[in-house]
């Protein structure tokens, strides 16, 4: 199911004027109202700050700070561990010696989320369902100290050398890359501690810096993501240890590829949620409707880039009971 609603004037105006097709416009008055919609739209167009995060396999985090200042940059530090953002760039961010070797990535703040909900401990099996181009799994190697397994799953055979570039950027020793759909990982037998499911979505949430999505997806594409989302949701499940954890997350704003699908796991899977410390509290509810969301779905947590400075992004921390 694919939630829709009438046309409005309004939603007609901002459609036209931003260039938007209209139904999207009209799901985020509905969603969101119409305050939050306005701001929404015009923080898209604005864009976001860029952010990078500081892999401190290889430096230290105060001298790469300190080396990036004599330069020329300013950063600032941001709520988010080893996350800050851009203040003044004199050239770009990505063409420094300190980014060719490795000791930082350039990545959106919402993006640091996902591996630090998870928490990956050192010796711990960790599976990322979706690797390429590698920002969080090179971030779940960080945080690992390198020590255990990390197995970076990658479906789309164009998109592995990039992945393995950065494995080798970053100074990442524990990882194997493994080409495959991770919706099959549960026929391996493997059993983990902890999954990465950063899942391919519509990506309504990346709109600030890809306009062709304000008009290239629609009710299709979200209904195929959602299906695909909850294949994938079943296939890490059923590969984690009882007691593993599954961070899900996605750069969309739909519910239905967020809240509805963490709904469907709730109801078919002996989970529970945990609560993130980043982001606003997850939809319960959808207004104009008759739907509502199981309140442990509040843990989950949403960002947006007029409030965040992220793009639209959603992140849901699981825990298998038996």
């Amino acid at each position: 199911m694919v939630l829709d609603f009438p046309s409005t004037h309004l939603s007609k105006e901002i459609a036209k004027k931003f260039g938007y097709d209209e139904f999207i416009v009209r799901r985020w008055l509905n969603i969101f109202g119409e305050e939050e919609t306005l701001k929404l739209v015009e923080a898209m167009e604005k864009g976001i700050p860029k952010h990078i995060r500081v892999n401190t396999l290889k430096i230290d985090e105060a001298e790469l700070i300190e080396r990036l200042s004599e330069r020329g940059f300013v950063l600032e530090r941001t709520e988010v561990p080893f996350c800050y953002k851009v203040i003044e760039e004199p050239f770009s961010i990505g063409a420094t010696p300190e980014y060719l070797m490795g000791y930082y990535y350039v990545m959106e703040k919402s993006s640091c989320i996902p591996p630090l909900a998870l928490n990956p401990k050192p010796g711990e099996v960790v599976a990322d369902f979706a690797s390429s181009p590698g920002g969080k799994t090179t971030f779940l190697a960080q945080l690992m100290n390198n020590r255990g397994v990390l197995i970076a799953i990658e479906a789309n055979e164009d998109r592995i050398p990039p992945l393995i570039d950065n494995i080798h950027r970053m100074g990442v020793l524990n990882a194997v890359v493994v080409r495959m759909n991770a919706v099959k990982f549960k026929n391996l037998g493997i059993k983990v501690d902890k999954i990465l499911l950063d899942a391919p979505c519509s990506g309504e949430g990346v709109i600030h810096k890809d306009k062709s999505r304000k008009t290239d997806r629609g009710a299709k594409d979200i209904e195929f993501c959602s299906a695909l989302q909850k294949d994938l949701m079943e296939s890490a499940i059923m590969s984690l240890k009882p007691g593993g954890t599954l961070v899900y997350s996605t750069c969309s704003l739909t519910p239905e590829e967020n809240e509805f699908v963490i709904q469907w796991v709730l109801e078919r899977f002996d989970v529970e949620l945990e609560e993130i410390e980043w982001g606003d509290p997850a939809l319960t509810e959808i207004p104009n409707t008759d739907i509502v969301f199981s309140k442990e779905i509040g843990k989950c947590r949403r960002f947006y880039p007029h409030k965040h400075e992220t793009s639209g992004f959603f992140v849901a921390k699981i825990v298998k009971r038996h």
